[in-house]
């Protein structure tokens, strides 16, 4: 990991990890003709793009739906 993994895009917030997630779950969801995407099979398919820990993807998901940092 490098320091730029937790530096926020100036154009969203984001950072490189929860653009990763975002665009993993945008194409899950795609892929399910819209339907939910269980966390695990989400969690499966974005360590193949980016390397992070289950509880981190539960603090990014989260994050990103307004809940508590």
């Amino acid at each position: 990991m490098t320091w730029q993994d937790n530096l926020p895009d100036v154009r969203d917030g984001l950072n490189r990890k929860e653009r990763a997630v975002l665009t993993v779950l945008d194409q899950l969801q795609r892929e399910r003709g819209d339907r939910n995407v269980p966390t695990a099979l989400l969690y499966g398919r974005v360590v193949e793009v980016v390397d992070m820990s289950v509880d981190e993807l539960q603090r990014i998901l989260q994050r990103l739906m307004g809940g508590p940092r």
